[in-house]
């Protein structure tokens, strides 16, 4: 925490300096700062005085490591894709890595669960994601675009696998199917965020793995 003011003998007050922390921390700070102002006051609420004030350090410390509030923001939202774009790899090949890249059954019975747990976790930055803000800036929807689709495109090359291999209980059209996936896993994402009391993972987690039951053979 930052040093509280303290009075001169001559009864001005001084200014309050935050603590010193290593640059990497100080970056890490400034951009958690920035992620909160963006969630409690949306895009339109973000300046250097607001990331400032949250984080409680001067003007002069964000200009130390940002030189100006888009190369903070753009900072920002690269260090949040990295974040999702790791565990969506994961939703595709398995927490662990141990799992066959291309497999129906890893993607419903592990990596969706894996997704809706991932989003409990760490709701800031799946709320940037599955629910942008009023005045979310171009630059953030179409990142949210693009990886949207690439993960629809691997899901449905991994719907499409199953299809050829005989693993389906029923002929699909495996774009439709796809894309019921990814919108499932999207809606779910948001109801986890909007209301996690009542819409739990493990609500999720227990559907995906009866869907998976029905829709795959046994083998």
């Amino acid at each position: 925490m930052p040093r509280p003011a303290r009075q001169t003998a001559s009864g001005t007050t001084r200014k309050r300096y935050a603590p010193r922390m290593a640059p990497a921390q100080r970056r890490e700070q400034l951009l958690d700062a920035a992620l909160q102002v963006v969630l409690e006051q949306g895009y339109a609420g973000v300046s250097i005085e607001a990331i400032a004030r949250t984080a409680g350090v001067t003007r002069p410390v964000i200009y130390d490591h940002f030189a100006n509030l888009g190369e903070l923001i753009q900072a920002l939202i690269e260090r949040e894709e990295r974040y999702a774009l790791k565990q969506l790899a994961e939703v595709l090949v398995g927490p662990d890595g141990t799992h066959h890249e291309g497999d129906l059954s890893t993607l419903l019975r592990i990596g969706l669960p894996h997704f809706f747990e991932s989003v409990a976790e760490r709701p800031a930055t799946w709320r940037i994601i599955l629910r942008p803000l009023e005045g979310t800036p171009p630059i953030v929807r179409q990142y949210v675009e693009t990886n949207r689709a690439m993960v629809l495109a691997r899901i449905q090359d991994i719907v499409a696998r199953a299809e050829r291999a005989g693993e389906l209980t029923a002929k699909l059209d495996v774009e439709v199917t796809a894309r019921a996936i990814m919108g499932l896993a999207w809606d779910a994402g948001g109801m986890i965020l909007t209301d996690p009391v009542q819409h739990t993972p493990d609500r999720y987690v227990a559907f995906v793995r009866t869907l998976a039951d029905q829709l795959l053979t046994r083998k």
